[in-house]
């Protein structure tokens, strides 16, 4: 009798015709069925981590201009304005009393400056020593007043006296003025200017000419520049370049300064005159409403956004049987409740304005403000007991003003404890628990595809023998047939 083996199989179900691939691949699809739960669910915890990101953002800046409205120095700040800006420009510090100020400019501040004669630029000037003095001059510039610095000396050697090394040597002596060269169409010049403005910054230059002659044009004395002493050739003040200081009159009182801001003069106004004026200029020094009234319309600006994403990331759309993402999260609801509940309620510390409404912000139906422009404007002339309904600290969250009750919400819902911080890390922690759940429902798919492969592979083999032993069995009754019919 012939006998017959079973020859390995390459591909699953070619020994017993069944489609292993097909019945594994949906056994394991089976398995797997739950991911697609889970894959849903992610995506809500997505969606509400997004919402929830919105929030905070939104929160943040409320948080801001929160701060700003419970900012005191903000509702001291004062403004001045001018009526001529190109002449007389003015800022106000918070010390500053309102009021209006008459400005007359009667002469600017400005620095001494004095030209030397024509000398050519490649020719020697002369060697010796120049002595530079900061002062002040009298009013015909006959007398000179030193001031508290000491004289500089500039000592100028031979090959080092043309102009331009000279000018070198004198700038880098620090002596309180600034030397240049000027080249025109007749030569060069020496000009010295004063570094600063102001009758005490002028200056005087005297020389010690090595040549021993002051009085003959030629040498180093010709770089001199002291009035009282008569020198032929030395430096001379072109029209309107002496050192003065500024001379400025405020309603009628002449002020003088060494420059052209005068500070000290009105408590708490600083006055910058840019040009002589031919008729006053009236600054006028108020609260800075311009600044307030933006930071309210900003404040309003802000929590109306957060209100809006409050109401929609919590609402229901009964007509598309809808749920917004954080319906009935209690963590939101919360936080909506309270904001409202905040801008109804009261600040005690000022004798005219307890609610927001009072000064014009007016709750609306759904939980949204409106600015009413009549009362707000009204509330804004009277900024002192305004302010105080937004910054006074009862130590009391719920009778503080309003700018420190909001900042101080804000802040802490922000904080690291804060709701918004906790609600963030929850719903992190499930998306983290929800990625673990369909890893392990992943892993336990795949063992189980491993073994369902191992156990049809084993029936496989199994039936293929059994077909072959049937195939031998059919061949050898049908030769035993055979053999009888012959007989």
């Amino acid at each position: 009798m012939a006998t017959s083996s079973t020859p390995a199989l390459s591909s699953p179900g070619i020994g017993s015709g069944l489609d292993i691939n097909g019945i594994v691949s949906q056994l394991v699809a089976i398995e797997k069925q739950p991911i697609k739960n889970l894959q849903v669910k992610a995506t809500t915890l997505q969606t509400k981590l997004s919402s929830v990101g919105q929030i905070q953002s939104q929160i943040s800046t409320l948080s801001d201009v929160s701060t700003k409205l419970a900012d005191s120095t903000v509702w001291s700040n004062m403004v001045a304005t001018s009526s001529n800006s190109s002449a007389v420009t003015a800022t106000a510090s918070s010390t500053a009393t309102s009021g209006s100020y008459s400005i007359e400019v009667q002469q600017l501040a400005r620095a001494q400056t004095a030209n030397s004669a024509v000398i050519t630029g490649s020719s020697a000037v002369g060697t010796g020593t120049l002595s530079i003095q900061l002062g002040t001059w009298n009013a015909g510039m006959t007398s000179f007043d030193p001031g508290s610095n000491l004289a500089v000396s500039v000592s100028i050697g031979v090959g080092e006296d043309s102009l331009a090394n000279i000018k070198a040597k004198i700038n880098a002596a620090n002596a309180g003025v600034t030397a240049t060269v000027v080249t025109d169409a007749s030569g060069d010049r020496l000009v010295i200017k004063s570094n600063a403005t102001g009758e005490a910054k002028g200056f005087r230059v005297q020389v010690t000419d090595d040549d021993t002659l002051l009085n003959d044009g030629l040498g180093l004395s010709r770089l001199g520049f002291d009035p009282p002493t008569t020198t032929t050739g030395a430096m001379t003040i072109p029209t309107n370049q002496s050192a003065q200081n500024a001379k400025v009159a405020i309603n009628g009182v002449v002020v003088s300064s060494a420059t052209n801001t005068v500070t000290g003069a009105v408590t708490g106004l600083t006055i910058q005159a840019n040009q002589v004026t031919t008729t006053n200029a009236e600054v006028t020094v108020g609260a800075d409403t311009s600044t307030l009234r933006s930071n309210i319309n900003n404040f309003v600006s802000a929590y109306n956004a957060l209100n809006t994403l409050l109401v929609n990331s919590t609402a229901y759309d009964a007509g598309n049987d809808a749920a917004a993402p954080l319906l009935g999260d209690p963590t939101i609801t919360g936080i909506m409740n309270t904001m409202r509940q905040m801008i109804g309620s009261v600040a005690l510390g000022s004798t005219s304005y307890q609610r927001l409404s009072e000064v014009g912000l007016e709750l609306q139906k759904g939980g949204s403000l409106k600015v009413n422009t009549t009362k707000l404007e009204a509330a804004l002339k009277n900024v002192s007991e305004m302010g105080k309904l937004f910054t006074t600290d009862n130590s009391n969250k719920v009778t503080n003003g309003f700018g420190l009750k909001f900042k101080d919400y804000t802040a802490g819902l922000l904080g690291t404890s804060g709701q918004i911080v906790t609600e963030t890390k929850s719903i992190n922690a499930a998306l983290a628990r929800n990625s673990k759940d369909q890893q392990a429902i992943t892993d336990r798919a795949t063992l189980t595809e491993t073994r369902l492969r191992k156990q049809y592979t084993a029936l496989d083999t199994r039936l293929s023998s059994l077909s072959a032993l049937n195939s031998y069995v059919t061949q050898q009754i049908t030769q035993w047939n055979n053999v009888k019919t012959t007989n």
